[in-house]
C-alpha cells in the first residue's frame, strides 16, 4: 500500500488533550442557563434520565425535574428514543453534564397557553393529581389550584372522590411571581346550569305536564326539580282539599307529575300545579246536584248577604239573601239559623270558581210552600241592617 501523503490527515497521537477539547468545543453548541434544548432519551435510571443533546456530554434530568407530579417513576414519563424538550438549569454538574428540567420547559409553554385562555375566558382541563389542604391540584401543564369552595355548586365534603378524574375549570387568578394559578369549576357548572335553565324555560308552555322530583319543602309550598331547574308548587296548588302544610301531601325525593301554570322568563320562575294532574273531586260531586234540582241541605253559616248550605259530600252552596223568600228579607236570621235543614233549588253551577248558587225561594215555589220570614228585632233598624249587609258583602265578596 502506498504511503498517504495528504497533509490534512494527522495522527491522533500528535494532538494534546487541551487541543482535543478545543476541537470538540468548536463543534458543539454552547448553552446558557434558561435555554431550551431538544434531545433524545438515551438512558433511563431510577433517579435520572440522560438526554443526548449533541453536547460534549449528555444532559441529565433529575427525576424531580421530569414532571409536576411528585414521586414519579422516570420510566412512566419517558421512553428510550423519545425526543423531548428541556430547560437548562445548570451548565455543568460535578461530572461536567448539563442539568436539565423537562417540567420547567413544559411549564414555560403551559404558562403561556394557560395565560392566553385566562385572557380569553376559555376553560382549561386537567387531571386531579393531588388532594391538598383546602382543595385540589390539577395537572393543566402546570400545577393549578382548585379551592374546595369552587369544586362544585355545593360544598364537597370528600375531595378524595375527585382523585384521578379529569375536570374542566376556568382560570380566575394568575400570579407569575408566585407561580400561582387558581381555578374554578363552580363557575363552569353555573354557566352550564344557566344555559340549561334557559333551554328548559324556552320549551315550557302553560298547560304542559311534566315529571319531576320534590327537591325541598317550605311552609308556602314545594319545589320540584324538573331536570336542571326548579319550579314552585304553591300550597294552594298541591291538593283540591285544604292543606295545612305541604308535608301532608309530598315528601322530599318523591317523584311527582305536575302541570305548568305560569312561566316567567325574565325572573326564571316556574309556577306549577300538582292538583291539576288529578280530577277535581268537586266536579264529580256536583254532578249529583244538576241545575233546577231540589235538594235538602243543612245551614252551616249565616252572613249578612245570605246563608251557606251544606248539600253533603263536602259540597256547599250559597243562598243569597234575595233568594231566601218572596218577601223582603233584611237579615238571613229572619228565615233560618245555623243547623236548620232547608229545601233549596240549584240555580247555577260555576265549575271554574267551584261555586253553587242556591234558592230557597225557588224551591218553595216549585214545592208549593211558603218560606216564613220572621220580623226583624226592634233593636236592629232596617237601615242599619242594610248598611251592615253592604259592608260585609264588600269584605267577603271573594269568600
Amino acid at each position: 500500500m502506498s504511503e498517504i501523503q495528504n497533509s490534512s490527515i494527522f495522527a491522533m497521537d500528535d494532538i494534546s488533550d487541551e487541543e482535543m477539547n478545543n476541537l470538540i468545543d468548536g463543534t458543539v453548541t454552547d448553552f446558557d442557563e434558561g435555554d431550551l434544548v431538544t434531545g433524545t432519551v438515551v438512558k433511563i435510571e431510577r433517579d435520572e434520565v440522560l438526554l443526548d443533546i449533541s453536547y460534549k456530554s449528555e444532559g441529565v434530568i433529575p427525576s424531580r425535574e421530569l414532571s409536576i407530579r411528585k414521586d414519579v417513576n422516570p420510566a412512566d414519563v419517558v421512553a428510550m428514543g423519545d425526543e423531548i424538550e428541556a430547560l437548562v438549569l445548570q451548565k455543568e454538574d460535578k461530572e461536567g453534564r448539563l442539568v436539565l428540567s423537562k417540567k420547567r420547559a413544559e411549564y414555560e409553554r403551559a404558562w403561556n397557553a394557560v395565560e392566553a385562555k385566562f385572557q380569553s375566558g376559555e376553560t382549561v382541563e386537567g387531571e386531579v393529581i393531588e388532594v391538598v389542604k383546602g382543595g385540589l391540584i390539577l395537572d393543566i401543564g402546570l400545577r393549578g389550584f382548585l379551592p374546595a369552595s369552587l369544586v362544585d355548586l355545593r360544598r364537597v365534603k370528600d375531595l378524595t372522590a375527585f382523585m384521578g378524574t379529569r375536570i374542566e375549570a376556568r382560570v380566575i387568578e394568575m400570579d407569575r411571581n408566585r407561580n400561582n394559578v387558581v381555578l374554578s369549576r363552580r363557575v363552569v357548572l353555573e354557566e352550564a346550569r344557566k344555559a340549561e335553565r334557559q333551554e328548559i324555560l324556552s320549551k315550557l308552555q302553560v298547560g304542559m305536564r311534566l315529571k319531576g322530583t320534590v327537591s325541598s319543602i317550605v311552609d308556602f309550598g314545594a319545589f320540584v326539580d324538573l331536570g336542571g331547574i326548579d319550579g314552585l308548587v304553591h300550597i294552594s296548588e298541591l291538593s283540591w282539599n285544604h292543606v295545612n302544610h305541604p308535608s301532608e301531601v309530598v315528601k322530599v325525593g318523591q317523584e311527582v307529575e305536575v302541570q305548568v301554570l305560569d312561566v316567567d322568563l325574565n325572573r326564571e320562575r316556574i309556577s306549577l300545579g300538582l292538583k291539576q294532574t288529578t280530577e277535581d273531586p268537586w266536579r264529580t260531586l256536583v254532578k249529583k246536584y244538576p241545575v233546577d234540582a231540589i235538594v235538602e241541605g243543612k245551614v252551616t253559616k249565616l252572613v249578612t248577604f245570605g246563608a251557606f248550605v251544606d248539600l253533603g259530600d263536602g259540597v256547599e252552596g250559597l243562598v243569597h239573601i234575595s233568594e231566601m223568600a218572596k218577601t223582603h228579607v233584611d237579615q238571613p236570621s229572619q228565615v233560618c239559623t245555623v243547623g236548620d235543614t232547608v229545601q233549596v233549588k240549584v240555580m247555577e253551577i260555576d265549575l271554574d270558581r267551584r261555586r253553587i248558587s242556591l234558592s230557597m225561594k225557588a224551591a218553595a215555589e216549585t214545592l208549593g210552600t211558603e218560606v216564613e220570614v220572621k220580623p226583624l228585632p226592634e233593636s236592629v233598624k232596617p237601615a242599619e241592617a242594610e248598611e251592615a249587609h253592604e259592608a260585609e258583602a264588600e269584605e267577603t265578596v271573594e269568600e
